[in-house]
């Protein structure tokens, strides 16, 4: 090929190449983007289709459908792909696994309900927690799979009533009675409903984190399978992935886990658990990377947008960081968080941008939580145009002490002494660095914002700007290094409105508080180079 023709060919292809960008759907969220990260393009699905129906699927609720989608999945995975369409009932199923070039296509008038019974969920090896276990399958699962998507504005409902553990404290008193009525064990104290007795030896045996310890052999992982409650939809290792339109409800223990996926889009959606769900969140992001999650909303029992990257030694050797995600235009509801980075953060998390969302009554708004022993960097994160109401504790909240309660249990636990243990630095250590915050607007929190670090190695570089919060008490700060708060508005009903303790270079430019003075009311302990402007 001649230089001429090879520069022609460069040029067409150039110009093709910003023709389809032109056209790009969601070219709007990499407007001012911060970092580098590819456009997520939908998953390439055959338009070819099938009916449920015609492999003798029945939606009377009643009849169970686990075959008819397996054949019907088969058949079409046969072929090269294509849309498995789901009409208009009640389809009452196992779990269904998805394979390459697939759509599950469930229509509006269409309700995907899962089957309650235990035999129909073998027990499997996965990832929970940021722990390698073993879990019962997934409702919904896919392995390795390339394009894949949920579709057509329809409801999965995970059945998880039947697999939950239930809180006394979270339910009203008349629920308590009728749970008790239906069977089921309650701890010694009596506060805690386990649905049947492997539920309950299954929280016998496990650690804080829910992962059973000690277990060996295939009986005695049998013997806790209600315990090992599987998440709603689990996809491992896919990529080209799309959650679109659909209803998530309802699940046994978190709804939706992408993990170690690449190129996922999550549009339009809505995720509901009740809000006494333990470990109801509603979706969790784990190891992954080139995500877009914007239009939806949720209402959870636990976290609501979740950013994990595995726990501890297995999150380290993993090493997979989530990165490159897009968070915009969603709305949390009830949940422990609106979004969230953490605890699993062991294997990193960067490059995250979250803008235009809306956090009405979650127990903290924007909440990143470790611990020693983590280990894990989170860097590069930027948050903008988030508006908050009704925050039972924080609206901002970075915590390096996390011991897997929630921020409202371990608010009731009372304030803790302002100076810790050193420990040596190592690679358990986590850290929490380059994060920038601007224009927040919460009415109405406990305390305006919490940093909560440890000696060794200081929250880092935190940018929080144009911020306007309305709480009962000020801003506390704590083994931090490198803050800036820059035109933070706090209108606290008591104390000060900032609170610096063991920090180090610390810049307040234009901020106020209630005290209505030039300069606000800081309080200070231990602290150097704080600088007032």
């Amino acid at each position: 090929m001649t230089m001429i023709k090879r520069l022609a060919t460069f040029v067409l292809t150039a110009m093709a190449l910003a023709a389809c960008g032109s056209n790009y759907e969601f070219a709007y969220l990499y407007e001012d983007l911060p970092f580098e990260m590819e456009q997520v393009q939908r998953p390439q699905i055959p338009v070819r289709e099938v009916d449920i129906r015609d492999f003798g699927g029945v939606g009377d609720g009643v009849t169970l459908n686990s075959d008819a989608f397996a054949k019907a999945i088969e058949t079409l995975s046969g072929a090269g792909g294509g849309r498995v369409v789901v009409p208009t009932g009640v389809w009452l199923t196992g779990p269904i696994t998805l394979k390459d070039n697939i759509d599950l296509h469930i229509r509006p008038d269409a309700v995907l309900l899962f089957s309650t019974d235990r035999d129909l969920y073998p027990i499997v090896e996965t990832v929970f927690e940021g722990l390698d276990t073993k879990r019962c399958i997934s409702p919904i699962n896919a392995v390795g799979a390339k394009n894949i998507a949920i579709t057509g504005g329809g409801t999965i409902d995970g059945n998880g009533d039947s697999w939950r553990q239930v809180k006394k404290s979270k339910i009203a008193p008349s629920q308590w009675k009728k749970l008790l009525k239906s069977g089921g064990f309650t701890n010694e104290k009596g506060d805690l409903w386990y649905p049947d007795s492997s539920s309950f030896r299954g929280a016998v045996v496990s650690d804080a984190f829910n992962v059973p310890q000690g277990m060996e052999t295939e009986d005695e992982w049998n013997s806790v399978k209600t315990y090992l409650r599987p998440v709603m939809i689990s996809f491992k290792d896919c990529e080209n992935v799309l959650l679109e339109d659909c209803l998530f409800q309802n699940s046994p223990c978190w709804n939706i886990h992408p993990l170690m996926c690449r190129n996922v889009i999550i549009n339009n959606i809505t995720v509901r658990n009740p809000w006494y769900s333990q470990n109801g969140d509603g979706l969790d992001v784990d190891s992954c990377e080139n995500v877009l999650v914007i239009n939806s909303s949720f209402d959870v029992g636990d976290d609501a947008i979740c950013i994990k990257s595995g726990k501890n030694e297995d999150g380290r050797r993993r090493a997979r960081p989530c990165r490159n995600l897009i968070v915009d235009n969603c709305i949390v509801f009830h949940g422990h968080g609106g979004f969230v980075v953490g605890s699993e953060m062991s294997g990193g998390v960067q490059n995250i941008r979250v803008s235009d969302c809306r956090f009405l009554g979650t127990d903290v708004g924007l909440r990143f939580k470790s611990c020693r022993g983590r280990g894990g960097v989170v860097e590069d994160i930027y948050i903008e145009d988030i508006v908050m109401m009704n925050i039972p504790t924080e609206p901002l909240l970075f915590d390096l002490h996390y011991g897997g309660k929630s921020a409202v249990e371990a608010a009731a636990e009372g304030a803790s002494p302002f100076d810790v243990e050193y420990v040596p630095a190592d690679e358990t250590t986590p850290q929490f660095k380059d994060i920038f915050i601007r224009d927040i607007v919460c009415s109405g929190a406990a305390r305006a914002m919490y940093f909560n670090g440890i000696p060794e190695k200081n929250i880092e570089n935190i940018v929080v700007e144009n911020c306007e919060i309305v709480s009962e008490k000020g801003a506390d700060l704590r083994y931090s290094d490198g803050v800036v708060l820059r035109n933070v508005r706090i209108s606290q009903s008591e104390g000060a409105g900032y609170s610096v303790a063991n920090c180090r270079n610390v810049t307040m430019e234009d901020c106020s508080d209630a005290s209505g003075e030039e300069t606000p009311d800081v309080f200070r302990y231990n602290s150097q180079n704080l600088t007032i402007k």
